[in-house]
This record gives structure tokens, C-alpha cells and sequence, in this order.
């Protein structure tokens, strides 16, 4: 089974409005080449066309290119429908693994943030990951000292399974939830 590439709604609307809507693959490309200029405002932002986005869309964007079936589950646009351009992107990092596991990502602009976009995409991305058979396992990898992730996703009953060394961002937590239907 694919994943869709339509938007990805909150699974209960009358809590939250916010979208989560695939990056064109033009927009994606453009955005790795630094090409902030030839993109709709619709699908960007000052931070998401800035240095803290950049190694993200080169990535995605290599990425895409070598499995163009990542496209529908990689870093989706963060939209609120009172807002007119994007808060941030959330996501996973790829389609399940052989065992079933996906990891989730999210990074919301800062000007955008203590006002739940963060929880509310990844209940997004939990609803998500629920629907999909393929999926058994969602991870999130978090730096130690990224206290509100860690209290977001412990919140949501991820728990911790160990440690890796991220080479942008080093040493990380990993966290776990079993989404299998025996666990929903």
C-alpha cells in the first residue's frame, strides 16, 4: 500500500484545522538549489527559504530524487487556513523500514511556535502512521537538551529506546511508540 500524497488532516477537525500538505517537487528542488525567488509564497516562508531549512530541502531533495516513493511521506508544509503562508514542516524521514518503523520530524518557525502546531502535526502524523499497514513502530530522535520536543513526544507515550550520534545535530535520544492496530 502507498501512501497519498493529498493532504493529511487532524484526525479530530472540530480540535484543530491545521494541514499537512506534500511539498511540490519543484517547490522541494527549488528550495535545495536556493532558489527562494522562483517560489510561490504559498509554499514558503523567510524561515523555511532560510539557513536553518537548507541542509533539509538538499536532503529531501537527494533523497526524493534516488526514491521518488518518499515523496508522499517526507517533510510536509505545516498550514493553519488563517495563515497564508506555511508555520513550519513536519513528516516523516522516509516510508517504513522492513520492520515497520517510521520517524517522524517536525521544526515549526520560530515566530509560530508555543501555539501547538507541534503537537497538533504530530497527532497528524500519528493518525497517519496508524492507518497505514505497513506501519508498526514511530520513532522520534531528540538532542537531550531539546527539553519541549522531549516533553512533547513523552507526552504522546514514546519512551525512550537509546542513543545515536546524529551528524547535524549529535547525540540524540531515540524514542519509540508501537502504532501496530494490536496497539491502537
Amino acid at each position: 500500500m502507498t501512501m497519498t500524497v493529498l493532504p493529511w488532516f487532524h484526525p479530530n477537525p472540530g480540535e484543530s484545522q491545521i494541514q499537512l500538505d506534500v511539498v511540490p517537487s519543484g517547490v522541494l528542488h527549488a528550495l535545495a538549489r536556493g532558489e527562494a525567488h522562483s517560489i510561490s509564497a504559498q509554499f514558503v516562508s523567510p524561515y523555511l527559504m532560510g539557513p536553518d531549512c537548507m541542509s533539509l530541502w538538499r536532503f529531501r531533495s537527494a533523497q526524493t530524487i534516488g526514491n521518488p516513493l518518499d515523496i508522499p511521506w517526507v517533510t510536509r508544509l505545516i498550514r493553519d487556513p488563517e495563515i497564508t503562508m506555511p508555520v513550519g514542516v513536519a513528516g516523516f524521514h522516509g516510508a517504513p523500514d522492513t520492520a515497520g518503523t517510521v520517524e517522524i520530524g517536525y521544526r515549526v518557525d520560530p515566530a509560530w511556535r508555543r501555539r501547538g502546531y507541534a503537537k497538533r502535526s504530530i497527532e497528524i502524523l500519528l493518525a497517519a502512521a496508524r492507518s497505514h499497514p505497513d506501519v508498526e513502530t514511530v520513532r522520534a530522535s531528540v538532542r537531550p537538551d531539546n527539553t519541549p520536543s522531549i516533553a512533547l513526544v513523552t507526552m504522546y507515550g514514546f519512551t525512550p529506546v537509546g542513543e545515536q550520534w546524529d551528524e547535524e545535530d549529535g547525540l540524540e535520544t531515540i524514542y519509540e511508540l508501537p502504532v501496530s492496530a494490536e496497539s491502537a
